[in-house]
């Protein structure tokens, strides 16, 4: 045999690379699939940190909200004198516990031993409120004359100077004394624990979705050069048998560079790839979607803006819905003398008083440069003495501001029962507010047929 038969011997078979590619090729599947599930633990991990920190969420806010039902209640028997509202009262206080639960929840929760604490220090503060509100009701239970009512009320003892006030009087200080600054300040204090204690989980839960995050992004690189050495494997295999599927792979390649979905097309193989592929691409921007809180809500203010508007309605049971429709009489004014800057600072105070005198589950809504809707949901009738009290009292605290121009809100407050869908809703609304435009502006009007 010559040596030049011989060299041409030794040469590489296509037998050999096909067996060098089949080979590389079950390894690069098998790094795939592994980086695969490894990549979908990463997303699970990211999503159940992001669902524990809803629930820890929710366990901190059920004792504000146990909290401001309790406040509600008190304010309600103290204007209205209904003993109903007093035993609903006494029922969630030393029945349902909601508050005690709820740092109870926490604790099993988290490890978090700040979170817990802040919650139980804002605890103790509603419980020292409630020795306030204990009088209010024994004067409003003196002046109505009602003789069966809660044990723990018979020895709270009225003050030798109260116990001479009439029936009106005594009513009128009951009142006052569950609505007045100095109850809404010992209010305040309960939120601002709730505050620093829902801030200490969100530290804890930024720290674990950012670790999540990083290792979800690891993933992802190593899934992005996986599939681009598997690509250009497959274009030298496409090369080798007559280049059956280059346009598809070329394409694909855009695509993802793109950060699109890659269509299905080409060989059989290919396509399971891409639907691998798009799998893992969907359940990543669903997990970025989720946090795309901003979509719903107002940047300058932290109100829901025109699309959350537009969601929290369409969900509403309007016969339990009462809305609440305003806007800064004279707002033009201010952008004019004062700059749209100025402007700006109003709205931002506006909705922190606003916050300030509505329930967390009242929604607040901006639907217009300085027009603004509030929810009041749970709510079967107008109560239209605590409204008109909380109206007030924000017009109060607008006029009364030092370091930006003295403001006021004209407002127009409709039931949800009164309307068949809701935009007829929204209409009436905007006619009353419309009649206490015209009867001079700062004060409140309530639809009426």
């Amino acid at each position: 045999m010559s040596t030049k038969e011989k060299k041409k011997g030794t040469g590489i078979s296509l037998k050999t690379i096909h067996i060098w590619m089949v080979t590389g090729a079950v390894l690069i599947s098998i790094t795939m699939l592994y980086s695969t599930f490894d990549l979908f633990s990463s997303y699970r991990s990211l999503s159940e940190a992001s669902t524990e920190h809803i629930k820890l969420r929710k366990d901190a806010r059920e004792l504000m909200d146990a909290s401001d039902y309790l406040t509600e209640r008190v304010q309600r028997f103290t204007v209205e004198g209904n003993t109903q509202y007093l035993n609903e009262y006494f029922s969630e206080a030393f029945s349902e516990h909601h508050r005690e639960k709820a740092i109870s929840k926490l604790s099993e929760r988290t490890n978090n031993k700040v979170a817990v604490k802040k919650l139980e220090m804002a605890l103790a503060n509603s419980i020292e409120l409630m020795n306030r509100e204990y009088y209010a009701m024994k004067l409003v239970i003196e002046a109505k004359g009602y003789e069966d009512y809660p044990e723990l009320l018979r020895d709270i003892e009225i003050t030798s100077k109260d116990k001479l006030l009439s029936s009106d009087e005594k009513m009128y200080l009951a009142t006052k004394m569950v609505l007045d600054d100095e109850y809404y300040e010992q209010k305040e204090q309960i939120r601002l624990n709730m505050q620093e204690c829902l801030d200490e989980l969100e530290k804890a839960a930024i720290a674990t979705d950012e670790s999540a995050l990083k290792s979800l992004s690891n993933e992802l690189t190593v899934v992005r050069l996986i599939i681009l050495v598997q690509t250009a494997g497959m274009i030298f295999l496409v090369w080798l048998t007559a280049r059956i599927s280059i346009h598809p792979i070329l394409k694909a390649v855009d695509q993802i560079k793109s950060n699109h979905f890659i269509k299905e097309s080409g060989a059989r193989e290919f396509r399971y790839l891409v639907k691998a592929y798009n799998r893992m691409y969907a359940h990543y921007k669903k997990s970025l979607e989720k946090l795309n809180f901003k979509a719903l809500h107002d940047e300058l203010t932290g109100a829901y803006n025109r699309a959350g508007y537009q969601s929290l309605i369409s969900g509403l049971n309007l016969n339990q819905t009462c809305m609440i429709l305003f806007d800064v009489d004279n707002f033009k004014d201010i952008n004019d003398n004062y700059g749209h800057e100025t402007g700006d600072k109003v709205l931002i105070k506006l909705v922190g008083i606003i916050k300030k005198y509505f329930r967390n589950d009242d929604y607040i809504c901006r639907i217009g440069g300085d027009e603004f809707v509030i929810f009041m949901g749970d709510s079967p009738k107008i109560n239209r003495n605590m409204i008109s009290n909380k109206i007030d009292s924000i017009n109060k605290e607008l006029t009364e501001s030092e370091e930006l121009p003295s403001v006021t809100i004209s407002v127009g407050v409709v039931h949800g029962s009164h309307s068949s869908d809701p935009e007829d809703l929204f209409k009436k609304t905007d006619r009353t507010m419309y009649e206490s435009k015209q009867k001079g502006k700062c004060t409140v009007t309530f639809y009426s047929e």
